[in-house]
């Protein structure tokens, strides 16, 4: 099929590649005309494992291609994906869908013929249809556009893999064409027997909001356990294996730390919880609220952590490094990010913070160019009188302590993440405190 993907960032650009990935013809749209540049050229602009070389391949063999013409993608697909931002409103609660109406009032005038709107972003229910009416009100082609809603569930670091190997795609509709258009799209991917749900628009949106808000709670609900563990002396770890191992919970996003990032989890809990109260539903409200809270308060917990290791010594004046800058390990991302939130409360403390990330170094330093940086793992250690692992990423969990023996003047680490194995560590002369379990 000739399919559009409307809006190149997180999700368009995963996306176009991997429908390109799918045999299909992909024309990408976006405004930032130096974005499509470096597109066109098979140069990928974020990080995602995987992703520049599904560009590359698709952008060299003619599959893929972007512009800046949305007439162009107009005349060129029968499938338009609308994949653009819908960030939190300026209310701090509700979605800015903006850009999904603005994307859709420059596509519409140029539909001429029969065609499918595919919409991707998270949304606030009950956009579907507002979507509908103002996309049929506008094209030349009227009723003959149809409008899906058809969620992403793509996990930042993994996006490629979610897309051409998802667990589930979810298509909410109102007619037997729209789900034959979305059962041709994606026919590859269901002839492996991924499952499609069709469902109502409705549906669609609330499952999306749904299933991050859960997400969300899980890692709210360990954190709050966390904290008992720290007042009781008990050990995080090992409850979390402990109702792990029950299939009804699973240990999957109940990992301890400072709490959720990111450009999905944080504005995607904020707007369900605000549907909630729209609909009416007041206790959801207060148990989404509840989550909220609890993750709002990870930054403080693990400061009164810090200031623990630190013993006597106040936080003005010390010199911290801070492992990681990325939401979480697998992408560059750094938008609301718990490990940046962090660091900037340490600073606002009176420390002298320098921060180190495999990947996010860039972003990091355009988000937040008051800090130092560092590009090598090593390096960030000199003169640091405390490390704090902020982000999971595995050259931290996998490093040797002993490589930094070396170094006595930072022998004290502080895991936000709860992922280190504490005894190498320890036996390699470091003190460790993590969240949530005993002992240092």
């Amino acid at each position: 099929m000739r399919v559009s993907v409307i809006g190149c960032g997180h999700l368009g650009i995963p996306h176009a590649a991997a429908m390109a990935e799918l045999g299909h013809e992909v024309i990408g749209v976006d405004i930032d005309q130096a974005k499509v540049d470096r597109l066109n050229a098979g140069e990928c602009p974020i990080y995602e494992a995987g992703l520049p070389e599904l560009l590359a391949r698709h952008t060299t063999s003619g599959r893929l291609r972007f512009t800046t013409d949305i007439k162009e993608a107009a005349d060129f697909a029968d499938v338009h994906f609308i994949g653009v931002g819908t960030p939190i409103d300026a209310d701090g609660r509700s979605y800015d869908t903006g850009q999904v109406y603005g994307a859709i009032r420059q596509l519409a005038p140029h539909l001429a013929r029969s065609c499918t709107i595919v919409g991707k972003s998270t949304v606030t229910v009950g956009t579907t249809s507002q979507v509908t009416a103002l996309a049929q009100r506008l094209a030349p082609a009227g009723t003959d556009v149809e409008v899906v809603w058809n969620p992403e569930f793509l996990r930042e670091g993994h996006a490629v893999q979610d897309t051409l190997r998802p667990d589930r795609i979810i298509a909410g509709l109102t007619t037997a064409e729209a789900e034959k258009t979305i059962r041709t799209v994606y026919a590859p991917i269901l002839d492996t027997g991924v499952p499609l749900f069709v469902c109502d628009p409705q549906t669609a949106e609330l499952a999306k909001g749904a299933a991050n808000t859960f997400l969300g709670l899980k890692i709210s609900y360990i954190n709050a356990v966390a904290d008992m563990c720290e007042a009781a002396g008990g050990d995080i770890s090992s409850i979390v294996e402990i109702l792990g191992i029950d299939p009804r919970i699973g240990s999957g996003g109940m990992r301890p730390g400072i709490g959720y990032g990111g450009g999905c989890l944080p504005k995607d809990i904020r707007a369900f919880t605000a549907s909630a109260r729209q609909l009416g539903a007041a206790q959801a409200a207060a148990l989404l609220r509840a989550a909220e809270e609890i993750n709002e308060s990870r930054t403080d917990v693990a400061l009164s952590l810090i200031s623990r290791a630190l013993g006597d010594r106040s936080l003005t004046g010390t010199r911290f490094t801070v492992w990681g800058a990325a939401f979480k390990p697998g992408t560059n991302d750094v938008r609301e990010s718990p490990a940046l939130a962090l660091a900037q409360a340490l600073q606002q403390a009176g420390g002298i913070v320098t921060i180190h990330d495999p990947q996010a170094v860039a972003t990091a330093m355009v988000r937040s160019p008051e800090f130092d940086y560092a590009d090598d793992l090593s390096a960030s250690l000199r003169d640091a009188d405390l490390v704090v692992l902020a982000t999971e990423w595995p050259e931290y969990q996998h490093a040797s302590p002993e490589a930094f023996v070396g170094l006595p003047a930072s022998a004290r680490l502080v895991d936000c993440r709860t992922v280190l194995d504490p005894g190498p560590w320890r036996r390699a002369g470091w003190t460790v405190h993590q969240l949530g379990r005993p002992g240092a």
